[in-house]
Parts: structure tokens; sequence; C-alpha cells
């Protein structure tokens, strides 16, 4: 492992799973008699747009910390330490918030890492509850994005200041100075006070492992983060130290193989010990009591055991099978005579976007899920409400259907391919927007969204032509210096949105980047927002495909299978090169003659199928559509129960 200047004791603990791969290889530690009080803690969010550095940076602290034995397990841990799930390996992305807690010159820096998609904006949200200061990671040539924007508000709102990183400082074509500008005009756009405006800033490279308090001179090493999170983050705000004080607001919830359900909390006031009396309150909800089974601080690759833990310290506790993430954490000595108030619950921004999820009825259904039935469904999507606090699940008319509300597109489809590689087999519906009724006027609102698309200048036109077929409002239109790429900037309905990406990178041959958030709710566009151009090539008859019938079938358009593929009547085979859907017979056999050519056959080809992934599937199916979701397969289809409706608008 590297050698640094500070301290080698950091602890890293998983959010949602501890059963991180990298846990086995550390001892469980002693338990210890408490720990420190609020002067000796610093509890750090590091919020960021996606893809400007945020986990990439967290890495680089825990590798210059000595926290790996040697440099085989330093290699064995990969990159992106904290991205333990497969889905965040595989996406790239940060999809839960997770722990990381690091001693430094006698100080102990709970650090979350959160993640940067807007679609996952509750995990930001639920995460600032349990901090006292920001890290606000910008990127050194980029500088703030929409979701910069709409993390740095949630943390102003709360009074919390921010100590700006300028991250990615090695790129070439870095400009410092206009990030730092730009993030200052964010600042003062957002109303922040002249407390939060006076922010530290610190130049480094997640990357390289590099940080510095000027552009032109940086150390070898982190430490300069770390000093100038000493100097500008402030400490855990201590109103009450006494046992009876004790308030913790739940933020996130574990489950351990041995100890069940855990709750994960701050502690406000007060402080706690492991095996007392303690209650969980909620302004909205009835008091569970119950007595504390066991007591953990983040630490060492997992959880340590205390026996107290004092106020600004971030805990996780065992022994309440009820907890829930928005419960408070009090004391029930002398049965909750002098227990405190509860505190505010968690406060998250309302879902946009819906889909349905129930039972797969298709013909083809059960041939290989392990999970089948609505009542298998329906638990497991009310068991995700218990961590994601952005989710609503709701029942619909039909027993074997339910509606699920998220934030995006991006947030639901984590959820499916999450439940389907459980084993999960499932009918999706297509996504829809959530319209709202302004109480003042009484007209039906739909959200909105503020798009920042970047691409090649020669690409712009059939860029913004799309946006305008979407209702999309112009904004902003520019060029970026140094890279060669213009950007364009629209208010675009959520509508509009469904669908979008796939269209972008196909009219830029891959190149447009789109960043997008949640701007507001706006009043419902009348006409409707065209989705798609192209109708869907559906199968003719049930069976399996063969060569002669695919053959047959590719010139009208461009097919999703191969040969010997299963089908049945009405499942979406492929898409028309026309608008409108067109059934062709994929299972036609070649008949048989005794006539025979010595070149017969040779001349003609099947080419390849278009490989649909989950979140493909999702943005293709139109309202009367639906996806049959497996272990190991996505097939897509006319929806039976809507069949005929379409044509009769």
């Amino acid at each position: 492992a590297t050698t640094s200047a500070f301290a080698p004791t950091v602890g890293f603990g998983v959010g949602r799973q501890n059963q991180c791969r990298f846990q086995s290889a550390v001892a469980d530690a002693p338990t210890e008699t408490s720990v420190g009080t609020g002067t000796e803690i610093r509890n750090i969010a590091v919020i960021a747009h996606v893809d400007h550095g945020k986990t990439t940076l967290v890495d680089a602290l825990i590798r210059q910390s000595g926290v790996f034995r040697d440099e085989q397990q330093q290699n064995e841990a990969g990159e992106r330490v904290m991205d333990s799930e497969d889905q965040e390996r595989e996406r790239g992305i940060t999809i839960l918030a997770k722990n990381l807690a690091v001693m430094y010159n006698g100080v102990k820096m709970n650090i979350l890492d959160t993640p940067g998609h807007a679609d996952f904006g509750g995990e930001v949200e639920r995460v600032l509850n349990m901090a006292d200061g920001v890290l606000l990671v910008v990127d050194s040539v980029e500088g703030p994005k929409p979701q910069t924007r709409f993390v740095l508000d949630k943390a102003l709102q709360k009074g919390m200041k921010a100590l700006v990183v300028v991250n990615k400082i090695d790129r070439p074509s870095a400009r410092p100075e206009y990030v730092v500008d730009k993030v200052f005009d964010l600042f003062c756009e957002l109303g922040a006070s002249d407390e939060q405006t006076d922010f530290r800033v610190v130049y480094a490279s997640g990357l390289n492992g590099i940080a510095g308090h000027e552009p032109d001179t940086l150390k070898e090493d982190m430490s300069p983060l770390f000093d100038a999170i000493l100097e500008a983050i402030d400490g855990p705000t201590i109103e009450k130290e006494e046992p009876e004080a004790l308030q913790a607001l739940v933020s996130n919830i574990d489950f351990d193989n041995f100890k069940g359900k855990m709750g994960i909390a701050r502690i406000s006031n007060g402080s706690v010990k492991a095996g007392q009396p303690v209650a969980l309150v909620h302004p909205d909800k009835e008091k569970k009591t119950g007595r504390l089974g066991g007591l953990f601080v983040f630490d060492n690759l997992g959880k340590k055991e205390v026996e107290e833990a004092h106020a600004g310290e971030i805990v996780m506790f065992a022994g309440l099978p009820d907890v829930e993430i928005g419960d408070t954490l009090v004391t029930n000595e002398n049965s909750g005579a002098n227990a405190a108030e509860p505190l505010p619950p968690i406060a998250v921004e309302q879902p946009t976007v819906r889909m349905t999820i129930g039972v797969n009825k298709s013909p083809l259904a059960g041939r290989e899920g392990k999970f089948l039935t609505s009542r298998m469904i329906r638990d497991r999507l009310f068991k995700e409400l218990d961590r994601n606090v952005a989710l609503q699940v709701r029942e619909t008319e039909s027993a074997d259907r339910y509606e699920v509300s998220g934030r995006g597109q991006l947030h639901l489809t984590v959820l499916i391919e999450t439940m389907r590689r459980e084993g999960f087999e499932m009918e999706v519906g297509p996504p829809s927007v959530i319209y709202i009724e302004n109480e003042e006027t009484g007209k039906m609102e739909e959200p909105w969204e503020s798009v920042e698309i970047r691409a090649p200048e020669e690409y712009m036109g059939s860029c913004v032509d799309i946006l305008n077929q979407r209702k999309g409002e112009l904004q902003d239109m520019g060029l970026e210096e140094g890279e060669g790429m213009s950007i364009v900037k629209y208010l675009v309905p959520t509508r509009g949105m469904l669908g979008l990406k796939s269209s972008l990178l196909t009219a830029t041959r891959g190149t447009a980047i789109i960043d997008s958030v949640f701007d507001s709710y706006r009043p419902k566009i009348a006409e409707a927002i065209q989705a798609r151009d192209k109708g869907s090539l559906l199968a003719f008859a049930d069976g399996a495909s063969t060569t002669f019938g695919i053959e047959g079938a590719q010139d009208r358009g461009r097919l999703f299978i191969e040969p010997g593929d299963d089908v049945y009547k009405g499942m979406i085979v492929g898409i028309n090169q026309r608008p409108g859907d067109l059934e062709v017979n994929v299972c036609k056999t070649k008949a048989l003659t005794n006539m025979r050519s010595a070149n017969k056959g040779i001349t003609t080809g099947i080419t390849a199928a278009v490989d649909m992934s989950l979140d493909a599937c999702v943005e293709y199916i139109a309202a009367d559509e639906i996806m049959e979701v497996t272990p190991s397969l996505f097939r897509m289809a006319k929806n039976p129960a809507m069949a005929g409706k379409k044509s009769k608008k």
C-alpha cells in the first residue's frame, strides 16, 4: 500500500450491503468503550453531478490510507471500491449511498459517497440528514451541471457549508478559474448566505491521488484535501449531551444475515449505550419500543461494535426489527418519561414517472423464473420501500398488477434489473408520467425537465429538431471552448424525455452526452408527443422462428430474434421500417419439392439480430405494448388488454 502523511486507520462500510467481498479480509475489531465527542468528528457528504469523479476521489482516500494490507489485496479490490454492487460496476455509476470512516490527526471523518444521477436524488436527500457539510466535486472542464445545482440546493437549504473540490485537474483542457467562477455564480443563484459563498477551494485529481490548494502546485497525496476539511467544515452542533436527550434520525436500513434488520442513524443529541431500552418515534406513527441488541460504528472495511456512542457519530444498531427510515431513536428509560421529541422525518421530492409491474401472462411464462406469483412480486416491491425512500408502490384494480413510481426511467429499470437477477419473472408496462392538479388554478400539470446536451457541431441541427418535436423549449445554445462541441439547453416535458436517449444517440452516431434533472411542474400540453416514428414487426403465429421465415421478414425491418427463438402471436420481433405495425411469419418453413439447384440458397444471408438491453426495451415500448422480463430474456409484445383501442382513437 502507498504511504501517506496521515494516520493509517481507515474504515469502509457499505450502507446497504455489508456482505462486501473485501470484508472477509479484515477481522472484526474488538469492542471499544465509547466513541468521541462532536469536536473530534466531521460528517461530510460527497456530492456532484454524474461522472465528475466522486467515487474515484473517495477511492484515492482509501488507497492512500493503508486500508489494504498489501499490494495484492489492493489489486484484488480493483477500481472504484465503493461501487460494490454488480449493477454499479457494470453501468459505471453509483446507485446507493455508502459510508467511509477515516482517522486524520485525531479527528474521525465519516465520509458519505452519493450517486450523481438525478434519478437517485432520493439517496442524496436521505444522506444529507447525516452530514454537517459537503464536498462539492466539480469537473475541471465541464463546471457545474444540472445535477450539481440540484444537490447543492438541497445542501444549502439545510444551512451546510461546502468545500469545493475541482476534480480532474490533470485534464489537458482544464480551466479551473472558469469553473470556480461558475460555481460562485451558482451559489449566488441558489441564494446562499455570505458565509456559504465564502467557500474554500481544493484542486485534485482523484485518479492520480494528488491534491493542492493551487491548480499548479499539487502535493503527491490527498493531505491538502484533509487539511481543508478540518478547517472549512465545522464539527457537529450538539445542543444536549445527556443520555435522556437522545435523538437519532434513521436515514438508512441494512440487513444482516445474523442480526436481522439494522438501522443506520446519526446521533443529533445525547448518547446511547448497547443494551439500553429505546423507542422509535415518528410524528405520524405509533411508538415502537425495544432494546438495542448491538451498537456499531463504521470502521475497517465493515462495522466495529462499541459499548457507547455520543452525539455527532453515525451508528448502526440491531435489535429493533420494526425500524423504518424516518424514525427517530429516543431513550425509553422509565417508559420514556423524559424522552426527547421526534425529529422531523426525511422529506424527499415526489416521483415523476410510473410503470406497472405484474404477473407474467404470456404463452411462454413460467419457463425460467423462481418467483412468479403476484404475492411474491408484491412482497418484494413493498420490501424495497424499506430502503428506497424515493420509490412509491400502489396496488391497482387488478389483483396481479402493481403501480411503481420513481424519479425517472433509470430509477425504475435498476429495480427491475435487480429483481430479474434475483429470479423474478414479471410483466412490465410502458413508463408514463405522473400528472398533478394545481390546487389554485384547478388545471392539470405535468413534470418538465432541464436538459443539457453536448454533441459535435455537425449533429446539433438533428438534436434541436428532435427536441422541438418533443415540445421542448430552447433555453440556451453555445459552443464549448477547446473541444469542438456544441451545447444546447432545453426545457422538455418528461413525456418527451421517454425514449429520447436512443433517438439522440442514433442522430449523433453515439456522440451525444445527455444530462437532465427535474425542473418543475407546468401546465399540461394538450397535444400528444410523438414517441416513435416507426412501427413494430409482430409475430404472425406461435412457434419457433426459422431461417427461412427470418429471411423473408428481415426485408421489412430490423429483427430482434434469431433462428430457433420461440415466439407467439402478437410478440414484437423487430422494428418496422415504416410507421404502423406489420405482422410477419417468422415461423414459415420452406416448401419441400424435388427440384434442386446447385447454387440455390447460398445467395441469401441473415442479418444479425439487434441486441436489446432492458433500458432499450423500456425506451422502445409504446403505450399499447408490454415487456416480459425473465432471468435470461426480454420479450416485447402488444398488450392483449388494449387490442384494437389504438386504431379507434
